[in-house]
């Protein structure tokens, strides 16, 4: 009986002699190949041999904390790179670019190696028994020749998926992008009609003031007094909903840039908005535009293309494959060195498996029919986006300046109703209404300047031209460009 190191000796022995039997080639495969047994690189995640990365977009950003006030461009950038959602779609693209290298795979020979060694013990009637040790060691290469294209079929799959997960982390960048757009305006947005809340109190306590010295002098009833009362505390109830309604819209923008919900986040004011100009193209030829541009249509068209990819490789799955193979082996028993090597050709012929082949290539082609019938909805769906988005755009451009004047004119009304009242020849009735129609304008104002800057970005999201060099457009510092073209 050998003792522990001479067994270890022995089967050191037994590797060096099969992989100078094997010859250098296969040394040279089983250490460079992907899935070689020592291959240092295997542990890199940045090893990847057939460049399955190179089309996916760089790594987004490293999770940023915000310093000092935020405009339209800081909030946005940190959005892109903190929010979860971007991180998620570039693991997602990373997960369909590794099967992709799981699919090119099979176009490389795969070899496995297996050692052994067990201790015999012989006995024979009337003999002594013996014992002896047998190692062995095997090297199996298999190279898959010929499939009916059942290969081709599963790498174009997983290309096509890979292109949908890219096109999918574009949409969801510019979905993140107009979440951020969407939460930064609406702060600034309720920021304003929270200024206008005030000066809707400011005014209503100043009513409250006039009714109560008029009342003092005997020129005004109670009732005045009352319906003052009354008209200040409605607009404290107001400024009280919209400041809550604020702290809410705070939390959204946090949100969205991937921060909690609680933290503060300091904005640098709007600019003054000016006149809108009209924005005037042929909707048709925007919607032909989006239909070019749209990442998750893109991301549709490349679904399908792999579902049908994928209706042939379950086609070619029930065909014959032919594959080349290679067995050197090597075996010593007590002494006895063998060596043999075998080369050959394999057929694999598919005969019958429950009809379970069949139903597979119904599941596929029934799969690519669902995915051409999404592709069609979505199609239509690019169509409505674009319709709405620019019927969106030209109604808040018609809003912005109808609001212009309906604001200048109720200021004016309601100058003129105080004024009245003060003197003695007017009624509380009259200046409470041109107050409540002040205030209305007030807060329509505000709401056309929120929907005209949401509707530029939206306009622009559903034509799938949504990027960053959008923001100075955005932030009111250059016209909206020429989407599509003129009729």
């Amino acid at each position: 009986m050998p003792n522990p190191a001479t067994a270890r000796r022995s089967l050191t022995l037994t590797v060096r002699e099969m992989l100078a039997s094997c010859g250098v080639f296969t040394l040279f495969a089983m250490l460079a190949l992907p899935g070689g047994p020592v291959l240092a690189a295997d542990a890199d995640r940045t090893f990847d041999p057939f460049g399955t990365t190179a089309g996916l977009a760089a790594a987004p950003c490293a999770i940023r904390q915000p310093a000092g006030a935020l405009g339209l461009a800081e909030v946005v950038d940190l959005a892109l790179c903190n929010n979860p959602q971007t991180r998620e779609a570039w693991a997602n693209a990373r997960v369909q670019a590794g099967l992709v290298g799981v699919a090119q795979a099979p176009y490389l020979p795969s070899i496995n190696g297996t050692l052994g060694s067990n201790r015999v013990r012989s006995e024979i009637e009337d003999q002594r028994a013996t014992r002896r040790t047998v190692n062995t060691a095997a090297i199996n290469v298999s190279w898959l020749l010929f499939d009916f294209g059942a290969r081709e079929a599963n790498l174009e799959n997983a290309r096509e998926l890979l292109a949908a997960a890219i096109s999918t982390q574009d949409s969801t960048a510019q979905a993140v992008f107009l979440a951020a757009l969407q939460a930064y305006f609406q702060v600034h947005a309720f920021t304003a009609a929270l200024e206008a809340a005030e000066l809707s109190e400011k005014a209503a306590r100043e009513s409250l003031a006039a009714a109560d010295a008029r009342y003092r002098a005997g020129n005004a009833t109670p009732a005045d007094r009352l319906q003052a009362q009354t008209a200040l505390s409605q607009a404290t109830l107001t400024r009280i909903r919209v400041a809550g309604e604020l702290q809410g819209a705070r939390g959204t923008l946090a949100n969205a840039i991937g921060l909690d919900a609680h933290r503060p986040l300091p904005l640098r004011p709007l600019g003054a908005v000016g006149e809108p100009a009209d924005f005037d193209r042929n909707v048709e030829a925007l919607i032909a535009e989006a239909r070019q541009r749209r990442p998750d249509l893109a991301a549709a068209e490349a679904q399908l293309r792999a579902a049908r990819a994928s209706v042939d490789a379950s086609r070619a799955a029930h065909l014959p494959s032919i594959s080349l193979t290679a067995t050197p082996n090597w075996q010593d028993s007590g002494g006895l060195t063998t060596q043999s090597t075998g080369v050959g050709v394999a057929v694999s012929i598919p005969l019958f498996s429950g009809f379970g082949q069949t139903y597979r290539v119904r599941t596929a082609e029934a799969q690519a029919d669902l995915k051409a019938a999404q592709r069609d909805r979505l199609q239509l769906q690019v169509a409505l986006d674009v319709w709405r988005s620019y019927q969106g755009l030209q109604t808040a451009t018609q809003s912005m300046r109808t609001t212009t004047d309906l604001l200048a004119s109720a200021e004016q009304s309601e100058r003129v109703a105080l004024g009245r009242y003060r003197a003695g020849v007017g009624n509380i009735l009259d200046l409470l209404a041109a107050q409540t129609a002040l205030a209305s304008a007030r807060q329509q104002r505000v709401q056309s300047v929120y929907d005209w800057n949401v509707s530029r970005a939206t306009l622009a999201q559903s034509v799938g031209a949504l990027d960053t060099s959008l923001l100075p457009v955005l932030s009111g510092e250059q016209p909206l460009p020429a989407l599509g073209g003129k009729p």
